[in-house]
């Protein structure tokens, strides 16, 4: 797994700033001024900091940006980063400033001196979760840990204890990022299964559900996805038991390891992007992870369904008609819209298996939510007001965009089939829509339930505000989040 930079806590020490090799970082407000751990590196760097204050360059900068000093003079530092930012920035603008330095500084250590400033903690967590690359795959030297973050401030013990539990949540944005990079010839879901399990040693108990249990517990709809590839079809099971005796959330997540679209096969151009459309899982994954590193006081249970969707002479056609696990039967108008039969399944089980006092289901599941929400928000549909407005507000106070998207008995006319209790599809209009409401059948009465469709915030090909392109690991902190405000003890 690719490892987050180390990152450290120090005391103020000129001596040491004189010293570091790598880059420094300062502070600087909006005005020109420069705080305390500001004032060192100016005095050592024979006024650098404050004639880089007081230029033009400087006053362009948008609050969060940086320029660089080269070579200063008096340090053994290779380049000053003077960030320009405010005093008391909000957490979203604090990480994105961290953020801008992880771009600046390259590969180098970082040495951050930022003094007083209120916002210490969390721009070392933008630095963090930037600096995220994924190159096991390149070949030449083999790739180096990556470089130290320090962060000299006044008080290291307090900051770091803010920072608290913010190396679990980077590990598991991390581990999720990782999931979704990879290749499908490599996360087989066989692989995918393997890493899950491999977080027994967390503390996690896990669970591996293979083709034969699922055909024992009717699964049907998940395994017909799965029946043209030579992948076993999987069903992983993760619990961490944090919480006594109380009812666990379910987390539950599509994952589809390579999406050819099956006998409905998609076109060819951009076909390489499916690697993807195991999202949900990685989310998934990336939660649990996050919450056994830091020991959650929570029930938490995280169930994902891992399959492949391939053409061959055994793959579902168009026109089959399938039963459910719950019992009711489908009719599979296109087999490119598999991720929902596989969730159908997946829900249904967790809540006569757990009983749970919620539900979330994430997945990468319509491109029509890319369509209408972009790569900036992920679309969130609900049956439950009170979850709902708890996740969209941990969602912001972690800069993850959502936006609730509605859901009504009117669109459940364009699920009826001619022959079987429902279609997999409605046809062109509300696909996103359509897709919820043919998830909402399986989900009992009294379940509180929220379906995140997250095609356009998984992966992207810019860069995010905290992430290289490519895998975002956009959930998890917000996931996290919802957990501690509302589940943990």
């Amino acid at each position: 797994m690719t490892a987050p930079a180390p990152l450290r806590f120090i005391e103020m020490d000129s001596p040491s700033i004189a010293a570091w090799s790598g880059r420094l970082a300062v502070i600087v407000d909006e005005d020109g001024r420069l705080d305390a751990g500001a004032r060192r590196v100016n005095a050592a760097s024979r006024q650098a900091v404050a004639r880089a204050a007081a230029s033009d360059a400087f006053g362009k900068l948008k609050p969060g940006e940086a320029l660089e000093i080269g070579w200063p003079g008096g340090l053994a530092a290779r380049g000053i980063l003077v960030l320009k930012l405010g005093r008391k920035p909000g957490v979203e603008a604090a990480r994105a400033a961290g953020a801008a330095l992880a771009r600046m500084r390259g590969k180098d250590p970082l040495l951050l001196v930022a003094g007083a400033h209120k916002a210490a903690g969390e721009i070392a967590f933008g630095l963090v979760l930037r600096g995220y690359g994924f190159d096991v795959h390149k070949t030449g030297d083999a790739p180096a840990d990556p470089a130290q973050i320090s962060v000299m401030v006044t008080n290291p013990e307090a900051v770091a204890r803010e920072a608290g539990d913010q190396a679990a949540v980077a590990e598991g944005v991390f581990f999720t990022r990782d999931l979704v990079n990879e290749p499908a010839n490599v996360l087989t879901t066989d692989d995918f299964a393997a890493r899950l399990a491999a977080m027994q040693e967390l503390g996690l108990e896990v669970t591996i559900l293979d083709e034969e249990e699922l055909a024992t517990l009717g699964m049907r709809l998940l395994l017909s996805v799965g029946h043209g590839s030579a992948s076993p079809s999987k069903v992983v099971v993760m619990e961490w038991k944090g919480g006594g005796e109380a009812s666990p959330l379910a987390l539950v997540g599509k994952g589809v390891v390579f999406d050819t679209g099956g006998i409905s096969l998609k076109p060819a151009a951009g076909m390489e992007a499916m690697t993807m459309d195991m999202g949900g899982a990685g989310v998934v994954a990336g939660v649990m992870r996050t919450l056994a590193l830091r020991k959650a006081r929570a029930n938490v249970v995280g169930l994902v369904g891992l399959v492949e969707n391939m053409p061959s002479d055994r793959a579902t056609r168009p026109g089959d008609v399938v039963r459910s696990m719950k019992g009711d039967t489908v009719e599979i108008i296109n087999t490119d819209a598999e991720g929902r039969l596989v969730l159908a399944d997946v829900l249904w089980y967790a809540q006569e298996t757990y009983r749970p006092a919620g539900i979330v289901d994430l997945a990468t599941l319509t491109g029509a939510m890319l369509v209408a929400l972009g790569h900036e928000k992920a679309g969130v549909f609900a049956n439950d007001d009170g979850l709902a407005e708890a996740f969209l507000k941990a969602a912001a106070a972690e800069g993850e965009g959502a936006w609730r998207m509605p859901l009504a008995p009117a669109y459940d006319r364009l699920l009826k089939s001619r022959i079987a209790d429902m279609k997999n599809v409605g046809g062109r209009w509300a696909g996103s829509i359509t897709a919820a409401q043919f998830l909402q059948r399986f989900v009992k009465e009294g379940t509180p339930w929220v379906h995140l469709d997250i095609a356009g915030v998984a992966s992207r090909d810019d860069a995010g505000p905290l992430s290289p392109p490519g895998a975002t690991g956009w959930g998890v902190m917000a996931l996290n989040r919802l957990v501690a405000d509302r589940y943990e003890a």
